[in-house]
């Protein structure tokens, strides 16, 4: 049956099962057991009319949560105007928003690339790297996750991730996260770049070291590499500083951000200052990059996140969230409450997924950052009391 057969058959006759799986990310992604309909903020409503609390964010995507009305009056606006246009033009729109992207970033990024993901943010900054040092290799963190493209998964530790995909892009190397003389024997002279995230993800939300950071940046300053931060996960708003490495106050010379950056819009960016210079025409592009629709909604969410302070909302709640949960440190289940802001880890003993299910079945929907850590990423914006529901369930399925 072809692929046209297929879609065909199973629409008309609505089939389910196996072909529906097929339909559903081709068999890569396993559709949940519960169909979403539509959402408000931090709830999802399934079409069974049952209200669920969503501490994913759509993997940190929906910083704003759902169906923000003011996001949705940027897009129709711009809808209304202009859709696509090739970067080869310029627009008002893009240009107004690169103005604020580059002014909201605390370091001398005045240049941006913009794309429609965090992956892609990730490819540009590699291809950056390698064109401006003319070098070719490049240092990653072991545990750390970059994207599934053949670069960014170059970058990728993970086996999981990569094997099945081998041979990746030569002149990757991993060292472990928070290992100073490690980085230090894998830098070479023809190292281009060390890329780190701020804030490991999908390696189990862990925070660099304290001065691990600085270090890494003393490092590459004496060996002429680059350093890249991936703040695909950490930008905007979520650590309760607008971009992660305010914390640390060590400033990157390339920043590859995603996810967040238009509030549930596809769009990514990368960002460098003038020790990278201007591009060659044509080395790098992008079809859909920096569309007027995706840099609309783009601004939009910078006000938004500026001017209701959510960054500052996110260290509030996040370190509520810290408080309560720290005491179920040691209590024979969890191992370690970790992160920053609205991003969140506990490591349990065993697997995480029979407590993700305890919480789904009260309607609360989680993440996890490889097997043993329940990974909370909720919308900036949660209310209050559907937070404390949240940790109250979960202090109660861990204790």
């Amino acid at each position: 049956m072809s692929p046209t057969q297929l879609t065909a058959g199973a629409v008309a006759a609505g089939t389910e099962g196996r072909e529906l799986e097929l339909l559903h990310g081709a068999g890569c992604v396993r559709p949940g057991p519960v169909t979403f309909v539509r959402g408000r903020g931090a709830r999802l409503e399934s079409d069974q009319g049952e209200s669920y609390i969503d501490t994913t964010a759509s993997y940190g995507v929906a910083c704003l949560g759902h169906a923000h009305p003011e996001l949705g009056s940027a897009l129709g606006s711009q809808a209304a105007d202009l859709w696509a246009l090739t970067p080869s033009y310029a627009n008002e729109r893009r240009g107004a928003y690169l103005t604020e992207l580059t002014a909201s970033v605390p370091a001398p990024l005045d240049r941006a690339f913009l794309s429609n993901s965090g992956t892609e943010a990730v490819e540009a900054a590699l291809k950056i790297a390698r064109w401006s040092t003319g070098r070719t290799g490049v240092v990653a963190a072991k545990r750390g996750f970059h994207g599934r493209s053949m670069g960014a998964l170059s970058a990728t530790a993970e086996p999981k991730y990569r094997k099945p995909f081998a041979p990746l892009v030569p002149g990757f190397s991993h060292v472990s996260y928070g290992d100073e003389e490690a980085l230090a024997e894998a830098l070479t002279p023809d190292t281009a770049a060390v890329i780190l995230e701020v804030i490991q993800g999908e390696g189990g939300v862990r925070p660099a070291p304290s001065g691990y950071l600085a270090r890494v940046r003393e490092l590459c300053d004496q060996n002429g590499t680059l350093l890249i931060f991936d703040e695909v996960q950490t930008g905007f708003g979520r650590t309760g500083t607008l971009y992660g490495f305010e914390a640390d106050g060590v400033a990157p010379d390339v920043l590859a951000l995603g996810k967040g950056i238009a509030g549930g819009f596809p769009m990514g960016a990368t960002l460098f200052g003038e020790r990278i210079g201007q591009l060659p025409p044509g080395s790098h592009g992008s079809t859909f990059g920096g569309s007027p629709l995706a840099c609309a909604v783009a601004h939009r969410t910078l006000e938004i996140l500026r001017r209701d302070r959510l960054a500052e909302r996110a260290a509030r709640l996040g370190t509520r969230a810290i408080e309560r949960l720290e005491p179920l440190k040691g209590n024979g289940t969890v191992r370690d409450v970790r992160g920053r802001g609205l991003m969140i880890g506990i490591e349990v003993r065993g697997r995480v997924a029979p407590i993700r299910q305890a919480l789904f079945d009260q309607r609360i929907l989680t993440l996890a950052a490889g097997v043993n850590v329940l990974r909370l990423l909720p919308p900036l914006v949660i209310d209050e009391d559907d937070w404390d529901t949240v940790l109250d369930a979960i202090t109660e399925v861990l204790s």
